[in-house]
This record gives structure tokens, C-alpha cells and sequence, in this order.
């Protein structure tokens, strides 16, 4: 059972992983794994858990200004991450937290970021749908 229908899914999806990447890309040393345990655990992507119309429609640029107002964030220094690898985790976690109809924050429990980031290298080349179910299978 998913957590909202599978129309809003691909954008939610899609725009997350654009997300992620867009921090990643915005200096050379941002802490990408801070905004990513911080955005997954607040209150924008628990609206988004559900779908929100307004929010699933923002694009990546202002979803991010978002985030950051109302979540009340600001960027860290520390280690980036590179290449492809903050856009996949954004499109693994916003599909994993569809797929098996639980919230963001237990996504990030039930697979840490420590974790994907290792997966990545042999999860990476799958098609999102069977890393996911691979994963969750594991679980």
C-alpha cells in the first residue's frame, strides 16, 4: 500500500533528487548529509509524505527556499558528496518512503544515511523500483 496516489510520484521523486543534487552543486564543502537528515525529519517532507498539492509542485530551487524559511535551516560546512550520488539518494528515499507507506523520519531510520551511501555503489545501476525492493526486502 502506498502512502498517497502514484500520480504525484514521479514529480515528489524526481524534484527530491534534484533537490539534493542542487545543495550538493551550491558549494564545494556544504554538509550535504546535514541537509539531508534535517530535511528528511522536518516538517516540509512530512507534508510531502502525504502529497501536498502545493509542495509537490514547487521545483527544486523552490523547494529549497521553502525548506529553508519555514524549516528555518541554514547550510553547513563539512563533507560533499559528488556526482550522481545526492540526486539517487534523493529519488531512493522519496520512493522508499512511497513504496512502503511509512514517513520520512522511519525511511531514515529504517535506512540510514550511512547505509545508502555505501548501497549506492552496488544499488545505484537498478532500476529505482527493484533498489528499492531489494532494500526492503532486507529489512
Amino acid at each position: 500500500m502506498a502512502s498517497y496516489p502514484e500520480c504525484y510520484l514521479d514529480e515528489i521523486v524526481e524534484t527530491q533528487g534534484k533537490l539534493f543534487e542542487y545543495v550538493a552543486d551550491l558549494e564545494p564543502q556544504v554538509d550535504v548529509e546535514d541537509f539531508i537528515t534535517n530535511y528528511m525529519t522536518s516538517s516540509t517532507r512530512r507534508h510531502l509524505d502525504h502529497a501536498d498539492a502545493y509542495l509537490s509542485n514547487l521545483n527544486k530551487n523552490e523547494l529549497y527556499e521553502y525548506f529553508c524559511k519555514f524549516d528555518n535551516y541554514q547550510l553547513k560546512s563539512g563533507n560533499g558528496l559528488s556526482g550522481f550520488k545526492p540526486n539517487w539518494i534523493g529519488q531512493f528515499y522519496a520512493y522508499f518512503q512511497w513504496q512502503n507507506n511509512i514517513s520520512s523520519v522511519e525511511t531514515l531510520l529504517k535506512v540510514p544515511l550511512d547505509f545508502i551511501e555505501a548501497a549506492y555503489y552496488g544499488l545505484h545501476d537498478l532500476d529505482l523500483d527493484i533498489a528499492v525492493k531489494k532494500v526492503s526486502d532486507s529489512l
